[in-house]
């Protein structure tokens, strides 16, 4: 049977004293979190991890005793063992390490069932040298190679006797044999790293269980790690922090800052809630036109961002921890690329350039509009088209040409001015002046918009017409109560008006169908456009910022599994791996620490979208169409 002892690297060249840790329940396996030193009260000690056991919840004892000789501490291993009886352990784990030596040495102790000490002493050797190699385990799922041909056993004599002293000594080949394996650690890297789930590959399962239990352990320590060399305490302690609590002054300030700040920002954001929430606002229009309007959903969404940053309550969640850190982060970043922006248009006049630019750029798309209906009410592309419709319809989108163009000369002596205010909302981000400029470039192309919807209507009419009297000839009908088609009898006057009504219908398509095209391609290119915009907001609130700045300088903290390399095979002492962290894949912290918006999640697919554009259906997810029209 293998036993793993977990042991840190900062505890190497420690001095000589007690090992504090835990027993993994359920696996035969230790993890040693600090090393108490020599001098030190028995009483004192257990009341001290008895302490720490009701602050950090693990269960935390005395592993065995540590042994590091130096001068004039001839008799310490002996000592330490002594240790035994006043710290009564199912297992007593004594190790030792000699000065210019890498390995240790570990003998185990045991203890019968009536908690009587057996001086079980089990000197685990690994006798001849290994084959170096390296393992991945957690999110790889391999396992390291060791030394080949060596198993531990038990040598047991004739008579065996309690009291007696019983030595398993490991040797080459031989039968089955006991064996310790040192797994080093780092104490920092493991307490700060978060293990997540494994998503591919086929892992060991008792490895997969262990992992957990080792890092939960370590990170819930951490009470433990707060005693330092320069505290006034009677128990002296080595682990990672021994040399002086690892902190930034900067980190505190802004802890002791962001108290009062959350405070207010709570108020605020409470002020404006009850005001949104106001009966005025809530009114059917109002409402719908909020929630179409890119900026008022951008508003809400922040708001709701700045809730969770605010809340008074602490993240004791990693999950909620780090969609605190990725929404901050993302703020501030949206903010100062706000800023950046305004300092730019603000200079140079760069917004009455834009405002003289804007009115010119209106007019000669509406040009372009009418020479293309111009081309339209001729013979485009040489088809012959209904010339009365024809006419109609391009009179009619003609005179909403002239209607606009009207609209857009009103309002041109306002434009710059209503820019410089608009400018001024990029300081609350980059994300609002997107939005802005997505809610500008509806208004702006609405007499497209209008055109699309027109053509569409009338293109739908079409069609559903025709397949209604397409089902006529073949003596169908429309149950809307069954919502199917159903047989049924027409008489022949049925017949006759239903003929002239298809013919009618079949001779019109070809025009409604051609200027529903020009102007659903008008249509999707502004909504292409706004696609880019939408996509570029929802990317700056979605992007888990912080967690990719985790992945490139601390990658330690976002753990996809660990792996293990041989760090010693000296003869006449056990196996020592290091264990590395491996760290979770970009794509994978993406996926994982992304914030959910409003846009990550789409409406309709490819054939969905197909679909409604040849029916004529409005490409909009207010207008879903839910029952069949006949």
């Amino acid at each position: 049977m293998v036993l793993k002892i977990f042991f840190p690297q900062c505890c190497n060249k420690a001095d000589s004293g007690l090992l504090v840790g835990r027993w993994i329940p359920g696996q035969n396996s230790a993890v040693v979190l600090a090393v108490i030193h020599y001098p030190f009260i028995p009483g004192q000690v257990k009341q001290y991890i008895h302490q720490m056991r009701g602050q950090s919840g693990v269960d935390l004892t005395v592993l065995g005793s540590w042994s590091m000789p130096k001068e004039g501490q001839e008799g310490m291993e002996s000592f330490l063992r002594d240790l035994s009886t006043i710290f009564p352990q199912g297992q007593w784990l004594q190790l030792s390490r000699e000065m210019g030596k890498i390995g240790f040495g570990c003998h185990v102790l045991t203890r019968d069932q009536n908690g009587k000490l057996l001086q079980q002493e089990k000197e685990l050797k690994e006798g001849g040298g290994g084959e170096k190699g390296e393992g991945k385990k957690g999110g790889k799922g391999g396992e390291g190679k060791k030394g080949g041909g060596e198993k531990g056993g038990t040598k047991k004599g004739g008579g065996e006797k309690k009291g007696e002293e019983k030595k398993v000594e490991g040797e080459k080949g031989g039968g089955e044999k006991d064996k310790v394996i040192f797994i080093h650690y780092e104490q920092r890297k493991v307490m700060l790293s978060q293990l997540h789930p494994v998503e591919n590959g086929d892992p060991d399962p008792q490895t997969e269980s262990q992992l957990p239990q080792v890092f939960g352990t370590v990170c819930q320590s951490e009470p433990l790690f707060f005693l330092d060399k320069y505290d006034d305490s009677p128990v002296k302690l080595t682990h990672w922090q021994s040399e002086g609590r690892e902190g930034s002054i900067i980190v505190e300030l802004m802890k002791q800052v962001s108290t009062p700040v959350c405070l207010l920002t709570t108020w605020i954001l409470t002020l404006w809630t009850s005001l949104c929430s106001s009966r005025i606002l809530n009114v059917h229009p109002m409402r719908f036109i909020s929630s179409k309007l890119s900026t008022c959903v951008q508003l809400s969404y922040r708001t709701e961002h700045l809730q969770t940053v605010c809340s008074p309550t602490r993240a004791t969640a990693h999950n909620h921890f780090m969609r605190k850190a990725n929404i901050s982060v993302s703020f501030f970043v949206d903010v100062c690329l706000g800023l950046l922006l305004v300092s730019w248009m603000y200079r140079e006049n760069r917004i009455g350039k834009l405002a003289n630019t804007l009115v010119p750029a209106a007019d000669h798309v509406a040009k372009e509009l009418e020479e293309l209906l111009q081309w339209l009410m001729g013979a485009p592309a040489g088809l012959k088209m209904n010339r009365a419709l024809d006419q109609v319809l391009g009179r009619f989108f003609l005179y909403h040409i002239h209607l606009w163009i009207s609209y857009i000369h009103l309002m041109s002596p306002f434009v710059e001015m209503i820019l410089w205010y608009v400018g001024l909302s990029a300081c609350l981000g980059l994300t609002f002046a997107l939005s802005l400029l997505s809610d500008i470039t509806a208004l702006l192309t609405f007499h497209i918009y209008c055109f699309y919807v027109y053509g569409a209507r009338l293109y739908c009419m079409t069609v559903y017409g025709l397949s209604s009297l397409w089902r006529l000839f073949r003596g169908k009908k429309w149950n809307v109560l069954r919502q199917r088609v159903d047989s049924c009898s027409y008489d022949l006057d049925q017949l006759f008006i239903g003929t002239l009504l298809f013919t009618i219908l079949l001779f019109l398509l070809p025009t409604t169908a051609l200027y529903y095209l020009v102007f659903t391609l008008l249509r999707l290119v502004v909504v292409m456009f706004q696609g880019v915009v939408h996509l570029s907001v929802d990317f700056i609130n979605s992007f888990p910022l912080f967690a990719i700045g985790l992945r490139l300088f601390r990658s330690y903290r976002l753990a996809e599994g660990v792996k293990f390399r041989v760090l010693c095979e000296e003869p006449g002492t056990p196996l020592h791996l290091m264990m590395d962290i491996n760290p979770l894949k970009v794509s994978s912290v993406v996926q994982t620490y992304r914030t959910p918006t409003y846009s990550c999640y789409p409406k309709d697919s490819w054939l969905a979208l197909c679909k409604k554009l040849f029916l004529g259906e409005l490409i909009y997810p207010w207008r879903h169409k839910t029952t069949k029209i006949d």
